[in-house]
Order: structure tokens, then sequence, then C-alpha cells
């Protein structure tokens, strides 16, 4: 349900008495005026708790005694080029300081539209904010009364009662009317009472569809950031979700490590006992199959295995040649290297402690001159 509270701002001349009279309100629910008056019920009205899904909105107009309203005709210039020279075109004609007046235009749907033009000062517009503060009101637009009252009929003028003010509008201006003034503007032209229906309808479009706001420029409200308590809600129930997730993939994951462990284990266990070894656990079962490995030559203490790494090693250094090789059944292998230069057979002695062989050497001096090293390889890294 679209709801709607309309408040006609107090006139600044009104604020400064002691027993100001309450300002006219409406309230429109759907479109249709449902309640109105010219006391504090719109308290009630506005604070009566609304629907879940109801879109409510308060909205001001500004009395036609402190804001004149003007339409300006710019015949070939685009919108927004009309608005800009309209805002200046007020400025020209309007008494007092510049820095003072608040101008404010709307924007004309097409080309050659009229550009309304609102007046107002400062003064007021700080004057109606703090009349608004006071009673924890905030609008959604500011909008001034005369705007309402739609154009007459050609060589006639209206004259229609809206928030307690009487406004004459003619095809350019409208104002609030004064007996001894309006017979000498309007000249020729009949100053004809608006009906009140047709004064009714004009309004609930120009709510609907407000000309000009005058909420710009420097009063434009603040955008204030409000958090949604719901979203809150979610947004925390999501960050639970999100810490328990962390929490439990490392422990899931640790759960399956040490059962995939365990299930290893226990095949490690299996096998050692087909080749006839009885252990307890793994480690042991594997301790004695290397050390009947070794007692047989083979297994990781196999001449095959330093061997291998030895050869490797050596093929990244071509000057370095091989002298003697023995092997013993503990998984040492001895060796004795020669090179041109010292430099060759610590490459060779560097890469296989890089593949993690514990290594000794013994240099000494050949006869031939070259470099030489009594080298051990310890088989098990």
């Amino acid at each position: 349900m679209s709801r709607t509270l309309v408040i006609w701002l107090p006139p600044v001349a009104a604020l400064r008495e002691e027993n100001a009279p309450y300002p006219a309100w409406l309230r429109i629910d759907d479109g249709v005026i449902v309640d109105s008056g010219q006391d504090d019920g719109w308290v009630g009205a506005w604070e009566t708790p609304q629907d879940e899904d109801a879109d409510g909105r308060l909205v001001a107009l500004a009395p036609a005694a402190d804001v004149p309203l003007r339409w300006l005709h710019y015949p070939d210039a685009a919108p927004a080029q009309a608005a800009a020279a309209a805002r200046i075109d007020a400025l020209k004609d309007s008494l007092g300081d510049a820095a003072s007046l608040h101008v404010v235009t709307g924007q004309p749907a097409g080309e050659g539209q009229a550009v309304p033009v609102a007046v107002t000062t400062h003064a007021a517009m700080a004057a109606w904010a703090d009349w608004l503060k006071a009673r924890d009101l905030a609008p959604v637009a500011i909008i001034p009364a005369t705007a309402a009252v739609p154009p007459p009929e050609p060589d006639t003028l209206w004259t229609a009662e809206i928030g307690g003010e009487q406004v004459i509008r003619s095809a350019d201006r409208a104002y609030l009317s004064d007996p001894e003034l309006d017979p000498l503007i309007a000249g020729n032209h009949a100053v004809v009472p608006l009906d009140s229906d047709r004064m009714r309808e004009a309004l609930l479009l120009t709510l609907a569809a407000p000309p000009l706001d005058l909420l710009s420029g420097g009063w434009k409200p603040k955008r204030s950031w409000s958090v949604d308590a719901a979203m809150l809600r979610t947004a925390k129930l999501l960050l639970v979700a999100l810490i328990a997730i962390s929490v439990l993939v490392p422990v899931i994951y640790a759960i399956r490590l040490a059962a995939d462990t365990g299930r290893a284990d226990e095949a490690v266990v299996a096998m050692a006992k087909k080749a006839g070894v009885a252990a307890p656990d793994p480690a042991a079962a594997e301790a004695e199959l290397d050390r009947r490995l070794a007692a047989a030559g083979g297994g990781p203490l196999a001449f095959s295995v330093p061997a291998s790494a030895l050869y490797d090693a050596m093929g990244d250094a071509p000057g370095v040649s091989l002298k003697t090789l023995s092997h013993r059944t503990d998984g040492t292998l001895s060796t004795t290297l020669a090179a041109p230069r010292v430099e060759d057979i610590n490459q060779v002695l560097l890469a296989l402690q890089a593949r993690g062989y514990r290594i000794t050497a013994q240099p000494m001096a050949g006869s031939d001159g070259q470099q030489m090293a009594n080298i051990t390889i310890r088989a098990v890294p």
C-alpha cells in the first residue's frame, strides 16, 4: 500500500508567533485522500503502525507567502539549457542579495516547454528545517504549494485555497493573493475560483510527480547509510556458518588422514607378516625387513642405490673420473674420484649431499697432477 502524509509548512512569519496555528495536513492512501485537517491529528496519522509492505513517505508543502512560483519560456533552448537560463534570470529579477536566495528550477519535459522557478531564502529554509527537526520529521521533498495549482484558461486567472492560503495563478505566475493588488495585476482578465475537485486532482498529480523540490543544492539531505536488521542477522548467521566450516574442514581432513594412515599401517604389518616378519607396528616391520635385505645384500642398502646416485652426480661434471669403487654390506659405498680441479670433485659431492646422502671426503694429490679424493657415501640418507 502506498501511503503519503502531506504537511503545509507554516509561513516564516507565523513561526515567530507564540501561538502559531497548527499546519494543514492530509493523508493519502493509494492515491485517495482519506483524512485531513488543521490540527495535531497528523501526528497520529503518521505514527500509526503501517503494514509491513506499506510504502510511506512524508511530503511538505512550502507556503505561497514565502515561495512564489514563476514559469519562464525559452522556445529554442534544450531542457537543461532552459533550466540554467531560468535560474540566472530569476536571480536577476529578484530583490536582495543573491547569496541569501535559494533558487530552484524544474526540468521541462521537452524543448520549448515552460520552466518552473521557485525563489525563497536560505533563512526560510533554515526555519522550516528547524521546525521539522523539532518534530522528528524528515520529508522526502519540499514542494512549493503554488506548484499544485493548474494553469488557468486563456484570459483568466485562477484563485484557489490551498493549505489555508488563497493563491492566485496566472499563465506564468503563482503567488499569495492580496485583495488590493489582485485587481491591478489581473487587469482586464477575470479572476475565477478554481473548482475544489479539480484542485484536489491537481494536488494529487503534483505529489505523484513533483515539478521541483526545494530540498536541492545545499539543502539536499545527506545520504545516511542504515543497516537492515534482517540483513544484519543473515550476515551474522553466514559468518557463524563460515567459521564452523573453516573449523570442520581441517578436523574432517585430520580424521580422514588418521584413518588412512591406520589402514596403511595395517597393510604394512600384514605384508610383513606374509614375508615371515612378525612385528607389532609398521616401523618395527620396516626395520626388520631392511635388516634382512641388508644381510642379503639388497634393499635400500644394496650397491645399486648409492652407485646410481654417484653416477647421476658425475653426469653433471664431465671432468671427474672414477678410480676405485667398493661396497660394504652396511650400505656404505667407497670410491676414489679424480679431476683436474678440486671444484669439479666438490660439484659431485654437493650433488650427492643435495640428494640427502651422508658424505665423507679425504682430498689428496695424484701422481699425474690431478686432484683426487677418497669418498664414502652412506647408502641410506
